[in-house]
């Protein structure tokens, strides 16, 4: 068991091996590699990913099939290897990935990063996010009133 102090959470518990480690950092925060998923009962299905590193550091995400239950996923194959995935097909979404949308509270409302998801492998908790330039994904996908209420 390990401890880790956090500014939105205080001193929260983990499991040995829980971490979420990011090889290359996420785009603007390369120095950051790893996290925690924490997930509370009151605010599912939101997803934080808290930092090992920084304990200010904290990203409010959703799966993005409660976002967008058509999401296809298209992992390039330098996305592929860093996670540990052969190259020529797509990991299966809940039962080989995590994939999960970066939400950002913006004047018109939440919003979540479709085109550049956050990838986690669940067999050995390697993580990218993965930029999908050709997918027709936005990233500021508008939040439906109900989804909105939960990132409130």
């Amino acid at each position: 068991m390990a401890f880790q102090d956090t500014h939105r959470f205080g001193r929260i518990s983990y499991e040995d091996g829980s971490e979420i480690r990011f090889p290359g950092g996420l785009p603007g925060f390369e120095e950051r590699r790893r996290f925690l998923a924490v997930q509370l009962p009151d605010t599912n299905p939101l997803v934080f990913l808290q930092s090992l590193e920084d304990p200010g550091l904290c990203f409010v995400t959703l799966p993005v099939l409660a976002v967008d239950p058509g999401f296809r996923l298209r992992l390039s194959a330098e996305d592929l290897e860093r996670l540990d995935f052969s190259a020529g097909r797509q990991p299966r979404i809940g039962a080989e990935v995590l994939c999960l949308a970066v939400v950002s509270i913006r004047a018109s409302g939440p919003t979540a990063n479709l085109l550049a998801p956050v990838v986690v492998n669940v067999a050995n908790l390697k993580a990218v996010q993965a930029v999908m330039a050709e997918s027709g994904y936005s990233h500021q996908h508008a939040l439906l009133p109900a989804e909105a209420a939960v990132c409130s």
